[in-house]
């Protein structure tokens, strides 16, 4: 994937103030693409919209994928396109799409950065976005021929078999396919549920699958969003915490997500925080079914004993297994938690914790919170490619370019 010679030499020339008001471009963008095609608004998270977090994702990862076209050392952009594929591919995202996307990215570019937009810097910005949106739309094609899926049609109704609760806010929904049989889907991976909304507006969200592989069925782990500070709740999770029960029927996409468990021998960290430890729970599920003699740490931070997802099944799994050990942390009631496993009062604090050595590390949890603890791990000798994670939302972290070309 190379840009042509007068392309390269433009983009070398004009990245630097492209990648200055990326943000800028992506605020004009939208809503002028929205605007024109407000059916798109039913593919979009629109709270991903509203706080800014969507518009910041795209930024940075068109800037990203021209930085290292144009630099050699730049870091390798492949997981970072990969991970976008999947995302889209859960969305039910169409290769037409790209043509919409493309036609309205270049007119905000041109809006915000004005007269600097010669015919020639927008063909060379122009030929960016085709070579990022052809390797997109290939990837997505091989995820959409692998699970079985016909892109124009990727919604698979799904009826609610049974549903759990785990907490105030948090209820985990047994999925099993009105037709045909479970997609067959990797362990760490997640679907999409879509749902339409009481204003008419339809809107899908990504939740993990928090079960290893079953065949008959799938479940999935979903905290009821609460607003905080002013924000709205969650549109998607209250509908559902209201009304999907027994027999409700839901239009779920096929799984997809490129953290997965892998099926060496080595051993395994895993790090959670909050509803962070649904993945976490589907790996530890699977581990105790096909590899029980795995040497397993799990840690994991929540508010209180009483939030604490799907501690029951993790508990007995880490129980059965020979060599799994578990720490939990608390911010509030710690000396709640079960007496044979005590928790820890306050944050996280890996600097100490037994580490296995080799070990492969999985996270998910805020951001901030994953950043803080890959920082500790990388400090104590795990290296930074051992050490994978899933972020829920746009992928804010993956994207950001190490250097812009001035």
């Amino acid at each position: 994937m190379k840009l042509s010679p007068e392309s390269e030499a433009v983009v070398r020339a004009t990245a630097g103030v492209v990648a200055a008001h990326a943000e800028e471009i992506t605020k004009v963008f939208y809503p002028a693409m929205f605007a024109a095609h407000p059916e798109l608004l039913r593919v979009f998270n629109r709270a991903n919209q509203a706080i800014g977090e969507q518009p910041k994702a795209l930024a940075a990862s068109v800037v990203a994928f021209a930085v290292q076209l144009i630099d050699p050392d730049a870091p390798d952009f492949a997981p970072v396109m990969r991970r976008i594929a999947h995302k889209h591919v859960s969305l039910g995202i169409q290769a037409r799409s790209y043509l919409i996307v493309g036609h309205h990215l270049l007119d905000a570019v041109g809006t915000v950065l004005g007269d600097a937009v010669t015919p020639e810097v927008r063909a060379a910005w122009d030929e960016v976005y085709w070579l990022f949106a052809t390797a997109l739309i290939a990837e997505e094609a091989k995820l959409y021929a692998l699970g079985g899926t016909d892109p124009e049609d990727p919604w698979r109704t799904h009826r609610v078999v049974e549903r759990f609760e785990e907490s105030d806010d948090v209820f985990s929904l047994l999925l099993a396919p009105v037709t045909g049989t479970v997609p067959s889907h990797r362990t760490g991976q997640y679907v999409a549920i879509a749902v339409d909304l009481p204003d008419g507006s339809r809107q899908p969200r990504q939740y993990t699958i928090s079960s290893g592989p079953r065949g008959d069925s799938l479940r999935v782990t979903i905290k009821r969003v609460q607003g905080a500070g002013g924000a709205p709740d969650g549109q998607v999770s209250t509908w559902l915490h209201e009304n999907a029960k027994p027999g409700t029927l839901l239009d779920v996409s096929q799984p997809a997500g490129d953290v997965v468990l892998d099926d060496s021998e080595r051993p395994l960290v895993l790090v959670s925080a909050g509803i962070g430890i649904t993945p976490i729970a589907a790996i530890l599920e699977d581990l105790s079914r096909r590899q029980p003699a795995r040497t397993v740490r799990l840690f994991h931070a929540d508010r209180a004993h009483d939030t604490h997802a799907l501690y029951s099944s993790l508990r007995r799994q880490v129980l059965a297994m020979p060599d799994a050990k578990a720490q939990n942390w608390y911010e509030t009631d710690a000396a709640q938690a079960p007496t044979l496993h005590p928790a820890l009062p306050g944050f996280m604090d890996l600097a100490e914790v037994e580490l296995p050595e080799d070990a492969s590390v999985f996270m998910c949890g805020p951001l901030p919170f994953m950043r803080a603890s890959r920082a500790t791990l990388i400090s104590r000798g795990i290296p930074s490619e051992r050490i994978h994670y899933e972020v829920f939302g746009p992928d804010l972290w993956a994207q950001q370019p190490e250097s812009v070309p001035a």
